[in-house]
């Protein structure tokens, strides 16, 4: 007997629960205060690009390899 998967609009832990419990878990966690230009996550404390941390890290190694490609090419 197969159970059916529930539904998208179905929520079984109310929003207003859930963010209640996430404060509660990271209650030293400032507030992020601008969201990612690229992804739309929580910006990284020390971007002044307006990226999270996953996008800034994208955008710091394709600097490094276009960087280490350039001498090549010359």
């Amino acid at each position: 007997m197969k159970k059916k998967p529930p539904q998208a609009a179905e929520q079984v832990v109310p929003r207003e629960i859930l963010e209640r419990a996430k404060s509660a878990a990271h209650p030293d966690r400032p507030k992020p205060t601008c969201k990612c230009v690229i992804c739309g996550s929580e910006c990284a404390p020390n971007s002044t690009e307006g990226l999270c941390w996953v996008c800034r890290r994208l955008k710091i190694s394709a600097w490094r390899d276009s960087d280490a490609q350039a001498p090549a090419q010359e």
